[in-house]
């Protein structure tokens, strides 16, 4: 998997966490129905590895699923033997340069960029993005004009097409979209929800 040019020709990374791991794979499915095509489930989705494993199956092997807050070699393995095509971390993670994987790695200021970078990911997880908005990342973009961002954190809808505007490869986007789906909640409102960030974020190139 390509990740930075799967990430830009998307733009939009739909962040599946929930306490039903049927509810979670439900949303995984209704997603991807509704043409979110980049989808992490979450580490801390209850049985969230047989989630990623029973979506693997149901959209075969090219889908562009992966696997979030991984926080250990440990996880990264289980995740990859779930059929994980890429790893999201939360922050800085030691150990990931051999995984089979790519891997966006969380960070927040420039040091953590550099280390991020040291660390062998693909793209550099701007989180939580919500602490400086699109104007903080406008100044990160100064000294690192080359890498890959994606923000990740209290980004819904308009916030979207700002960090976008301003240079993120993509967005990371959990309960504003997601909502109470993976916890068992409606998956008619999450198809509207779908929709409305499908407009908001449009399709890159690669």
């Amino acid at each position: 998997m390509d990740l930075v040019a799967s990430l830009r020709a998307h733009r939009l990374l739909a962040v599946v966490r929930g306490t039903d791991p049927d509810a979670a794979l439900r949303t995984v499915l209704t997603l991807a129905e509704e043409g979110i095509d980049l989808i992490e489930v979450s580490l801390t989705t209850d049985n969230a590895t047989k989630v990623i494993a029973q979506a693997r199956a149901e959209l075969g092997p090219e889908a562009l699923l992966g696997a979030g807050t991984v926080r250990t070699t440990a996880d990264a393995s289980r995740a990859v033997d779930a059929g994980a095509s890429f790893l999201v971390t939360p922050a800085l993670v030691d150990g990931l340069q051999s995984v089979a994987v790519p891997v966006l790695m969380g960070a927040l200021t420039p040091s953590e960029t550099e280390l991020a970078l040291a660390r062998g990911a693909g793209a550099v997880k701007l989180f939580p993005a919500s602490l400086g908005g699109p104007g903080y990342l406008r100044a990160l973009r100064d000294p690192f004009p080359d890498v890959p961002f994606v923000p990740v954190g209290g980004v819904d809808a308009a916030a979207a097409r700002a960090y976008l505007d301003q240079g993120a490869i993509a967005v990371g986007v959990g309960s504003p979209l997601i909502g109470d789906a993976a916890h068992g909640g409606d998956l008619a409102q999450l198809r509207s929800r779908a929709a409305a960030f499908r407009e908001a974020v449009p399709r890159g190139t690669r």
